[in-house]
């Protein structure tokens, strides 16, 4: 059965694809339209109670690219925790990393592509 989030998330997650950072806008320039290697993303994606930055459901690796507010955040645990739970995989990244070593970024991220089950 699909997954049908909150109302609310869907508006939310529709602002956020309108209002992103550089970052992400930067990442998502690089990962649209199947160009990293033919893996379909999609960005800002509600899921459950949550919102993911970008999402490949074929692989079922999460990227999130994220600040300084979320420096050791609980609350990101417990969503990591559950997402995994459900077979996910969650690649974590700064906005400085994505912004000034985007080609590293996206190597880490096609390595986790291309190792799926592990």
């Amino acid at each position: 059965m699909r997954d049908i989030p909150p109302p609310i998330n869907r508006s939310r997650a529709k602002a956020m694809r309108k209002d992103s950072t550089r970052a992400e806008n930067m990442l998502w320039q690089v990962i649209r339209d199947r160009k990293l290697e033919g893996f379909k993303f999609r960005r800002q994606v509600p899921l459950g109670r949550y919102i993911l930055d970008f999402v490949c459901f074929e692989t079922k690796i999460i990227i999130e690219v994220d600040g300084w507010q979320h420096a050791d955040s609980a609350a990101d645990h417990v969503r990591d925790d559950h997402f995994r739970a459900e077979g996910f995989r969650i690649l974590r990244f700064w906005n400085d990393e994505v912004e000034n070593s985007l080609d590293f970024v996206c190597a880490s991220i096609l390595t986790h592509l291309r190792n799926r089950g592990e």
